[in-house]
């Protein structure tokens, strides 16, 4: 290290043995306050990862957290759609504020900035990152305990943006118990740990589907071998949902604050336990 050197690497051209990475974390609206960020993602789509993010953001609202939800899915936005949100987003000179679900959850979604909500985005990849970008920049979340982030599926630009820009603490990976499931999970969780973000554990959605009769658990998709790709990824199995039509009725008609989070208490245990 030079004895010149001021400490800023992002400044300087040399290629000292004591050069550090530039961080490409994005700097938080100074009106705004959020302590905790969980990036809730998975490997493919139609995996149930909206409610997912849907239902730990009530479990968390239940214990009395300030929750809020950035919705990254930008070309798929569906959480306003299930919290009953349909106001656009206000803005002055200050930012960006989030609109109010009834329970108090905070939600900033892309479909909250459009005339419309069935109009489509038709942007391109960088475009889309950047509004995400902008959901963290511009957004005044206000004393959010918990900001959960939807994802879109897959490894792309979003993902990649959200890691990269957001301080995110921690990562929960959804997946349904389909044969493809090993190798899902396993690319989700290796791109978490390419980007040095801690894998909470993973949620299986779909789990099962409960006889309305017998009470019988019937494995629609297959028998579930979550609890073998977990292991050799070594890490824990948060819950294992079924298939209920009361929770898909209560997305679709925006009352996801009414349906009971109990059997992702081992999820929630996990969020309150981050380092």
């Amino acid at each position: 290290m030079s004895e010149s050197c001021n400490g800023n690497c992002a400044a300087c051209g040399s290629d000292c043995n004591d050069r550090k990475a530039e961080s490409l974390l994005a700097k938080l609206n100074p009106k705004a306050s959020v302590k905790k960020v969980i990036a809730v993602v998975s490997g493919k789509g139609g995996v149930g990862k909206s409610t997912v993010t849907s239902l730990l953001s009530v479990a968390m609202a239940k214990k009395g957290c300030r929750v809020g939800i950035l919705d990254a899915d930008i070309t798929g936005p569906s959480i306003p759609r299930a919290f009953g949100v349909t106001e656009c987003a206000r803005a002055d000179e200050s930012g960006l504020y989030p609109a109010m679900a009834a329970n108090g959850t905070q939600i900033m979604s892309v479909n909250l900035l459009l005339p419309e909500e069935t109009d489509p985005v038709l942007w391109r990849g960088p475009v889309i990152a950047g509004a995400v970008k902008q959901f963290w920049t511009d957004v005044i979340w206000e004393n959010v305990d918990y900001l959960f982030v939807d994802m879109p599926p897959g490894t792309g630009d979003v993902p990649l943006t959200v890691f990269q820009s957001l301080p995110v603490d921690g990562v929960i990976v959804v997946t349904s118990p389909q044969d493809l499931v090993s190798m899902i999970v396993t690319k989700a969780v290796k791109m978490a740990n390419l980007m040095h973000v801690p894998v909470l554990g993973i949620v299986e959605n779909y789990s099962y589907l409960a006889c309305p009769d017998c009470g019988k658990r019937l494995e629609v998709f297959g028998k579930s071998r979550i609890e073998e790709v977990a292991a050799s990824l070594a890490l824990p199995v948060l819950a294992k949902l079924p298939i209920d039509p009361a929770v898909a009725e209560a997305f679709d008609h925006g009352q996801m604050d009414t349906v009971d989070t109990a059997a992702l208490s081992g999820a929630v245990a996990a969020i309150e336990n981050m380092a």
